[in-house]
């Protein structure tokens, strides 16, 4: 692959293409990560209204049918329900570990297979979270296919 940057003050939007001789699994990614970075999330914490990358938030969940956005150093809630949060951020690299929690997979430091399909994942901070066997297959994917890639 060859990366080609060109800085010119005349330009006045970033401008991103990609040739290559055929789209695949690999190009459709690239692709996707750099449309989420114009993406934005918002949380609110203490009153005030911040405006987070996805790419910070290590995972979402939602408790008494409130959602919030675990960073490595704040929880935010966000105004958005899991599901609404799961569709914008589908193509971030975030997984439905079980019905009430999202993942960032790219802000997990570890993962360990538990007895009866389970799987236990410690995030960046040290915060440890269960992945249920309903969901679990999706993580065992997404490793299998950065196995192939020879990615991680």
């Amino acid at each position: 692959m060859k990366l080609h940057l060109r800085a010119d003050p005349q330009f006045r939007d970033v401008e991103v293409e990609i040739r290559c001789p055929q789209v695949n699994e690999d190009i459709l990614r690239i692709a996707a990560m750099l449309r989420v970075m114009d993406r934005k999330l918002t949380g609110a914490i203490h009153g005030e209204i911040r405006i987070l990358d996805p790419k910070t938030v290590l995972y979402a969940d939602t408790v008494d049918k409130k959602t919030f956005l675990y960073t490595k150093n704040a929880v935010l809630e966000s105004a958005l329900r899991l599901y609404e949060l799961e569709d914008q951020l589908k193509d971030a690299d975030f997984f439905r570990i079980g019905k009430s929690c999202l993942v960032n997979f790219a802000r997990i430091s570890a993962i360990r297979p538990e007895m009866g399909g389970r799987m236990l994942l410690t995030m960046e901070n040290n915060e440890q979270l269960w992945v249920s066997r309903q969901y679990a297959g999706a993580i065992r994917e997404k490793l299998r296919r950065l196995e192939r890639s020879g990615n991680r």
